[in-house]
């Protein structure tokens, strides 16, 4: 015995039940895990202190000292709101800042680079500011504005 097919408006609305229900369901269940804020933008003083250790390994050559700046360099790496520009300089400070046999220019300087590198391309860029003229300047149709000639 063969079923008839049903109507083609039919086959939508349940289609569309069926859609609704998922979509309900899922959103009933909401996230499994709760996200975490994200983070803030490191203060200066932790770039600072960074820069100030890292100078001391290039000078010192010691152990301690290079082991601190490569410490304070990694958990830094894994912040999501640094540029890629300052990560480049904290993988520099993490790869250089290694005791040596003898403390040569060669060592100390790629060192020093860095160091210097962490104040310039680890610091927070200011938020561009809106100007309420340039606002106003951007809105009103734009073009020529001609004055008409008037009649003498």
């Amino acid at each position: 015995m063969r079923v008839p097919p049903r109507p083609l408006n039919q086959r939508l609305a349940e289609g569309s039940l069926l859609a609704a229900s998922l979509l309900g369901a899922l959103l009933m269940a909401g996230p499994t895990r709760s996200d975490p804020l994200p983070e803030g933008f490191p203060p200066p003083e932790v770039f600072r202190t960074l820069q100030l250790t890292t100078y001391a390994c290039g000078r010192d050559n010691t152990a301690s000292s290079c082991e601190q700046a490569r410490l304070q360099a990694d958990p830094l790496l894994d912040h999501p709101r640094l540029p890629a520009s300052c990560k480049d300089v904290l993988w520099k400070i993490r790869q250089k800042a290694v005791a040596a046999p003898s403390n040569s220019f060669e060592r100390r300087d790629p060192i020093d680079a860095a160091a210097n590198d962490v104040t310039v391309f680890c610091r927070q860029q200011p938020k561009a500011k809106t100007d309420a003229k340039q606002e106003k300047q951007g809105q009103g149709g734009g073009g020529l504005r001609l004055i008409e000639p008037t009649a003498p």
